[in-house]
């Protein structure tokens, strides 16, 4: 008889975490309070996981800050949660919402997301180009936050790239600095670590520090240039073949060059820029400032699967040349650019070739791919 007491209390287990692993991660943390068997259930790192699987692709993080002006006005910064569906139909709604923010420090820095987790930076303000930095790892959903990794001392040319290594179930921040002479020297840290790692160097340097690497695959990717005058170059200088990604493995803490698309037979006029959107990767340029090019990465690593997925004039989408877009939503089918005026979005749905004009409070803002998850912080 107690063993069937026992099988009977075991399958009941089952199937409650069966359906609560179906529940949206918000309710989750109040149902954690509904007895003790449910809160042991939902804070399992196994049940954890399987939500984390489970749960919707369809959220969007938003690191929003005031702008610079007026200068009276005390700076401002925090992230936003989000739906897709809802910023999509009412930006300004969104971004101005109470519910679902979490301030950041002014000397804050959001360098990704991944798996409900945002890691921050912390920065003290330059001295002779030498900046002192610190990273956390911060649950927004939760409000849960962790420890400061090592401090790590590095120059200005410094670019960072967050994500996960599912090899050793550790998240990892990356930096690339570059020095003088043109030598990239990457660290990694794993959260929860003592100390940063030394990795092999990068055969070419982030040409925008402002650009996080982009997580996809278990890799970490940059736009990199070779260049052999070291911090100094000029763009109208620069060759196809001094252009490449630099994909960096988290878990083997090596990289590798990723090649261009065969497609793309000349230099763009301006920079252009990686994303990650879903499950592939994006390479966005202008074309000789007249049009707007994406191309996608259907099967991340498999070069010979690049895509052209859009080329549409900037005079249609009614945007300034040389802005790429600033998001990417629905799989690739929906594209947001800044607008020609300030605080306006434009939004270019492919599928019917409309572009929607949208104002937008004085806010400025960066958007993240985001799920909504119960991961804890290291």
């Amino acid at each position: 008889m107690a063993a069937q007491h026992l099988t009977a209390a075991l399958l009941l287990c089952e199937v409650v975490m069966e359906i609560l692993s179906w529940v949206p991660a918000k309710p989750l943390t109040r149902l954690k309070l509904v007895c003790k068997s449910w809160n042991s259930i939902i804070s399992h790192p196994h049940f954890v996981k399987l939500h984390l699987h489970r749960s919707p692709k369809n959220a969007i993080l938003l690191s929003t800050r005031t702008p610079t002006f007026p200068r009276d006005e005390e700076k401002k910064q925090g992230l936003v949660l989000s739906s897709v569906e809802s910023f999509i139909q009412n930006p300004s709604s969104t971004l101005d919402a109470q519910e679902n923010r979490r301030s950041l420090q002014v000397e804050d820095w959001v360098v990704g997301s991944c798996n409900g987790l945002v890691c921050v930076a912390r920065f003290l303000d330059p001295i002779n180009g030498i900046i002192d930095i610190w990273f956390h790892l911060l649950n927004p959903l939760t409000g849960l936050i962790s420890e400061n990794s090592p401090c790590l001392r590095v120059n200005v040319h410094t670019a960072f790239g967050f994500g996960y290594d599912e090899s050793s179930d550790s998240y990892k921040v990356v930096t690339a600095t570059r020095d003088s002479s043109g030598t990239v020297t990457a660290q990694v840290y794993s959260f929860g670590g003592s100390s940063w790692k030394r990795a092999n160097s990068f055969p070419a340097f982030p040409f925008s520090v402002e650009d996080n690497g982009q997580f996809i695959g278990g890799t970490l990717n940059w736009l990199g240039l070779c260049n052999p005058h070291g911090d100094d170059y000029d763009w109208a200088a620069v060759t196809l073949d001094m252009l490449m990604i630099v994909s960096f493995d988290l878990k083997l803490d090596t990289n590798k060059q990723i090649l261009l698309p065969k497609g793309i037979d000349e230099i763009p006029r301006e920079e252009p820029s990686l994303g990650v959107w879903g499950n592939s990767l994006y390479l966005l340029h202008d074309y000789k400032n007249t049009h707007f090019i994406a191309w996608q990465m259907k099967e991340f690593g498999d070069e010979n699967s690049w895509t052209q997925l859009l080329k549409i004039s900037f005079d249609h989408l009614g945007v300034e040349m040389l802005l790429l877009p600033e998001f990417i939503f629905e799989n690739g089918n929906i594209f947001m650019f800044m607008g020609r005026h300030s605080f306006e979005e434009v939004f270019y749905d492919r599928r019917d070739n409309s572009v929607k004009r949208v104002n937008i409070n004085n806010l400025d803002f960066d958007a993240y791919d985001y799920v909504e998850s119960l991961i804890q912080p290291c």
